[in-house]
C-alpha cells in the first residue's frame, strides 16, 4: 500500500498550487479520501474530504471557497486545488484513505506560503 503526495512548494500569498496523491496497492475507488494538514507545533487537521460514492465534498471553514478536492478513480489519484493561498495555509499536507477499519496515510508534502 502506498500513498504519495506531490505538488507542494513555495508560493506567494494569493497564489495557487495543485496537490496530487498517487495511490497503489489497494482498491482505491472503495475508499473515502481526505486531505489533512499539520502546521508546525499544531495538531493535524482535516482540510477536505470526498466520499467513495456520491459527489458531496466537505471542507473546513478556513479553506471553503478556496480549495477544491477531486479524485480520478481510473488513475488512482486524489487532488487538492488550492487557490488564493494565505500564509496560514503553510503546513505539511497529507492524503488519507479510509475504508471501514482500514486507513492509510501518505508521507506528506510541504506547502509554504510567504512573500
Amino acid at each position: 500500500v502506498q500513498l504519495v503526495e506531490s505538488g507542494g512548494g513555495l508560493v506567494q500569498p494569493g497564489g495557487s498550487l495543485r496537490l496530487s496523491c498517487s495511490a497503489s496497492g489497494f482498491h482505491f475507488s472503495r475508499f473515502d479520501l481526505k486531505w489533512y494538514r499539520q502546521a508546525p507545533g499544531k495538531e493535524r487537521r482535516l482540510v477536505a474530504g470526498i466520499p467513495s460514492v456520491g459527489v458531496r465534498r466537505t471542507y473546513s471553514d478556513v479553506v471553503k471557497g478556496r480549495f477544491t478536492i477531486s479524485r480520478d478513480n481510473a488513475k488512482n489519484m486524489l487532488y487538492l486545488q488550492m487557490n488564493d493561498l494565505k500564509p496560514e495555509d503553510t503546513a505539511v499536507y497529507y492524503c488519507n484513505a479510509i475504508y471501514g477499519s482500514l486507513g492509510y496515510w501518505g508521507q506528506g508534502t510541504q506547502v509554504t506560503v510567504t512573500s
